[in-house]
């Protein structure tokens, strides 16, 4: 089935569902604020504040690992002071994604889920600090949202995607190569179709539909390619939602690693076998960061 088929398919899927979830009215009217170059970080606050919800999470996320405050930060005022209104976008849109699928119940369990999606996020950054990629930021954020399809599939089809998932539990096949042989597309364009609807900016609806593919990237090749590899270095470093224990690569085969090498030719002597004991320090603060995020609010 070619990309075409898929993503009729996928718009098909998506288009059926009448209770899809949206992107909450405050955080829309937040992205929208930031628009304006004269906002002030009151007019942001004051409209955050009035979503009690997604001030809870944002003020975990900036009190999270990721954002190592040197202490505890309780006024989101402060909080927005602290990561500038350059930052914010980000914030809200990862937390509106979160809010979205909270307490549903899917074929998946939502804290692997996200503990590999935050974990991607995480290392995501750090490769784009190491090859000089200027939005670190958009890097994170990339990286938690690039598996958004499989939310929607794990509960708009809770059980041909069940199917799925035991189909590689005793196969050596790629996740979204057998979402494609069992349901005719896959996360990514399903994804997409998501993004699409939620009016993701491009960049980030470009690595939610190529981020196995980043050779086919058409607005941000260097990103998807980020979240190419930082997919798979956490697959292979415990932070996987199942069946795929038995996934291995070789850097120098992967498109991604030569994409990045073009970009930044002194990652090529990057010290993978050190990489990756960072990333194994960084995996506590994951799993610290989700059980955080998702306890009861």
């Amino acid at each position: 089935m070619d990309n075409k088929q898929m993503m009729e398919r996928a718009e098909i899927l998506v288009g059926a569902v009448d209770d899809l979830p949206t992107i909450p009215i405050v955080a829309t009217k937040v992205l929208q604020l930031l628009d304006n170059p004269d906002v002030s970080v009151e007019e942001i606050a004051d409209l955050m504040l009035t979503d009690q919800v997604m001030t809870a999470r944002v003020m975990k996320l900036l009190n999270s690992p990721v954002y190592k405050p040197t202490q505890e930060i309780t006024s989101l005022k402060r909080a927005l002071v602290y990561l500038g209104l350059r930052h914010v976008r980000e914030l809200a849109l990862t937390t509106s994604v979160i809010n979205a699928f909270d307490g549903t119940s899917g074929a998946l369990e939502l804290n692997a889920f996200w503990e590999h999606s935050f974990g991607v996020g995480m290392v995501s950054k750090i490769i784009a600090t190491k090859i000089g990629y200027q939005d670190l930021e958009k890097a994170y954020i990339s990286g938690i949202i690039h598996d958004l399809g499989e939310v929607f599939l794990s509960n708009f089809l809770r059980e041909p995607f069940m199917e799925v998932l035991d189909y590689i539990k005793t196969r050596p096949v790629k996740l979204v190569d057998a979402e494609a042989e069992l349901l005719g597309t896959t996360h990514c364009e399903i994804g997409l179709c998501m993004a699409r609807k939620w009016n993701f900016p491009d960049s980030y609806c470009d690595v939610i539909a190529n981020h196995h593919n980043p050779g086919e990237a058409t607005v941000d090749p260097i990103l998807c390619a980020i979240v190419n590899l930082s997919d798979l270095f956490c697959t292979v470093r415990e932070l996987n939602y199942g069946g795929r224990e038995w996934i291995s690569f070789d850097l120098s085969d992967e498109e991604a690693w030569k994409i990045l090498k073009k970009e930044a030719p002194s990652f090529a002597n990057m010290d993978v076998e050190r990489f990756c004991y960072e990333l194994d320090d960084a995996i506590p603060d994951v799993k610290e960061l989700v059980s955080s995020i998702f306890t009861p609010l």
